[in-house]
């Protein structure tokens, strides 16, 4: 993994957050409480791969939420930043701003990755899938955008 930031477990407490959306909106983990919620990170919105992330979630979220599951994504974009991406995509779930990474620290999902030539230090596309105790019942780093929704779903078997 990376130095930035140790990764979950599964059977772990899911880290509390409270983050701000794209209305400026606070999104808190204890809003979920007693419920499933995906909570998934993506580097940058509007960029291809977060562009087909977040439109995979939002064409299946009629399944994952006839399932019990609720969805949010978040990245260290500014409120202004996502409010943009959501209706630009027309995504019909929160997008949540972490821009001092410190959610993303928390689940691990930050650290070093490389990206062509270049090695930069940002957010890792994961998905943690908290369960409603609170505990993190699957968690997924180094994140492949496409086709990410469908093989999440047979894992949760929705």
């Amino acid at each position: 993994m990376s130095e930035y930031s140790t990764p979950l477990t599964v059977g772990q407490e899911a880290p509390a957050f409270s983050l701000n959306t794209a209305d400026n909106e606070t999104v808190s983990l204890g809003d979920f409480a007693g419920k499933n919620v995906i909570v998934y990170f993506y580097p940058k919105a509007a960029t291809p791969g977060c562009t087909t992330e977040a439109c995979d979630f939002r064409d299946n979220l009629n399944s994952l939420r006839g399932a019990g599951y609720s969805v949010l994504g978040i990245s260290p974009d500014s409120p202004e930043e996502i409010a943009k991406f959501a209706e630009d995509e027309s995504l019909n779930f929160p997008l949540l701003s972490d821009p001092e990474n410190q959610v993303a620290k928390a689940y691990g999902s930050f650290g070093e990755k490389t990206i062509g030539e270049k090695t930069i230090v940002g957010t890792l596309r994961s998905t943690a899938v908290i369960d409603t105790e609170g505990k993190i019942s699957h968690v997924e780093y180094g994140v492949d955008a496409k086709g990410h929704v469908a093989r999440l779903r047979e894992t949760l078997g929705v």
